[in-house]
């Protein structure tokens, strides 16, 4: 291994000591064993490779012992986040949706906040409460709504950035059982 010395500028020179080569009857699994140090040639970029390069020593123990940064935990909804959630619920209920359901995704999910499912009826309903869902929050100007499904009117997705809904037909919510993925206390059914 070679070790390239600092330029003489008046500042005191670090030491450095030569790694002994690994002895030769060295086996495969020391050869992959993680280093204790790793030793690094950093070269300045205007200048040729070995004019100007200084040596750099990790510890990659104190590496591995630092601790980590964990994610902040996510703040508590906004108050527009709350009122396009009570535009939602209100509006499903006003427009006689049934079992409908809030689930916080604070910590479960980055894709919203919260998440709305409702039945209907009938596939009709279904696209009807869509339609009453869409109307609202654009006429509040809580931001715009995408949705996916309406066509069909089995299970359609309402997205409204912050909030996501979920509009089922009753056999069809029995059957995908969404609510039961994203509560806690999710156990899966034992036959």
């Amino acid at each position: 291994m070679t070790v390239v010395a600092p330029e003489a500028t008046g500042e005191p020179k670090k030491k450095t000591r030569k790694v002994a080569a690994a002895p030769a009857e060295a086996t495969e699994a020391e050869a992959l064993a993680k280093p204790k140090r790793i030793r690094l040639k950093k070269v300045a970029a205007e200048a040729e490779p070995a004019a100007d390069a200084t040596l750099i020593t990790v510890d990659m123990e104190a590496e591995r012992k630092k601790p980590r940064k964990t994610k902040p935990k996510k703040a508590a909804p906004s108050d527009s986040v709350r009122a396009l959630l009570d535009l939602i619920v209100k509006t499903l209920d006003d427009n006689k949706a049934e079992e409908i359901l809030t689930i916080d995704l604070a910590g479960k999910s980055s894709i919203a906040d919260f998440m709305v499912i409702a039945n209907g009826r009938s596939g009709r309903q279904v696209t009807a409460l869509a339609d009453y869902v869409v109307k609202a929050v654009d006429e509040a100007k809580l931001g715009p709504c995408r949705t996916e499904g309406k066509s069909a009117g089995d299970w359609v997705l309402i997205d409204a950035n912050d909030v996501i809904v979920h509009l089922f037909r009753p056999e069809v919510r029995e059957f995908y059982k969404l609510e039961k993925m994203w509560q806690a206390d999710f156990r899966p059914d034992v036959e």
